[in-house]
């Protein structure tokens, strides 16, 4: 009997073993400094699905979308989280990525101010002054908000400031908004003591997918297991934060203790809200054709983006649970 439990044991430590060693070391490059944008993915490796998936996660924070799509072009990590318009801006020079989940099919863009600025419709913005960092989407993509609702550009003002100056020039009234995040800024003026007030670009005629999982056409065609089981576990992440918004943070306060966790829930919420748009409610990870085309409408008039592909070219949904019924 006990030759028979140490046989036992030992069988199941070689396939402990042989599980460990079947493990895919994959990386995940965010697409900027911790935040509650990211708290699914720690939640997700918090508890273990993407280890179900025979994935070992290594998650990098980031310097901002345009640098995440660079290092993952490079192939310096194997997925990366970025904004739809700096993925796009970057394959249609012809680096060969491409996004495989949509992660929020709406934009968290925004017009961000004090609540006292009395900015609520797109016309306040007229005869007022912004914040805004060079290169960043944000001012390229005001002016298709401007468009849509007939605004009188001569009237409104850019101030360039670096990012990190954007709440300051906010709080200290040298600016009367900052063009930044619903799920980002907003909050950092609420937890400066402040009421803030944000008029979302999506809301207003101007929106675009947000969010995007992307990785390397040469994976997408030589590591397609490894995409799918990435994809899966990861949208199984987002919905289970979806059911549990305050077990997730709490999940990854354990890996960040030094965090504001009201704050990181505050932001979780808006980017939970921002998983869904008109054209895709409720289909967690799926990029909507008519979300999709209209981006890549948007980004050519107002981004020069010079493309003659279609969205399909930047987009695909054939990685998701159950693609087949999408």
């Amino acid at each position: 009997m006990k030759f028979r439990t140490i046989i036992g044991a030992l069988a199941a430590l070689a396939a402990s073993v042989t599980m460990a060693a079947a493990q895919d070391a994959v990386s995940l490059r965010l697409n900027w400094y911790f935040g509650g944008l990211h708290v699914p993915f720690y939640y997700g490796k918090e508890k273990g699905f993407y280890k179900e998936e025979g994935i070992d996660l290594t998650i990098n924070e980031g310097r901002g979308s345009a640098n995440t799509v660079q290092v993952v072009a490079a192939g310096s990590d194997t997925f990366g989280l970025a904004d739809s318009s700096s993925l796009i801006a970057t394959a249609a020079k012809g680096a060969e990525i491409k996004s495989v989940m949509t992660v929020l099919s709406s934009t968290g863009y925004s017009v961000v101010s004090l609540a006292s600025a009395g900015i609520k419709t797109p016309k306040d913005l007229e005869g007022k002054k912004f914040a805004v960092s060079p290169g960043d989407p944000l001012g390229q993509l005001f002016r298709a908000m401007a468009a849509t609702n007939k605004l009188d550009m001569s009237k409104i003002t850019f101030v360039q400031v670096d990012p990190a100056a954007k709440v300051v020039s906010v709080l200290e009234k040298r600016v009367d908004a900052l063009l930044g995040g619903a799920d980002d800024q907003f909050f950092l003026i609420k937890y400066k003591g402040e009421e803030p007030a944000a008029l979302r670009y999506a809301d207003n005629g101007a929106n675009i997918v947000g969010m995007t999982i992307m990785t390397q056409e040469a994976t997408i065609k030589n590591k397609a297991d490894l995409v799918r089981r990435f994809v899966k576990a990861t949208v199984r992440s987002w919905d289970e934060t979806k059911k549990n918004p305050e077990g997730a943070v709490d999940a990854t306060m354990k890996v960040k203790p030094d965090l504001n966790r009201a704050s990181q829930l505050d932001q979780l919420k808006v980017d939970i809200e921002l998983m869904d748009s008109a054209n895709a409610k409720g289909r967690t990870g799926y990029g909507a054709e008519k979300d999709w085309e209209q981006t890549l409408a948007l980004l050519k008039q107002y981004r020069d983006v010079a493309t003659d592909k279609p969205w399909t070219a930047f987009h695909t949904n054939e990685f998701l649970p159950n693609a087949a019924s999408n």
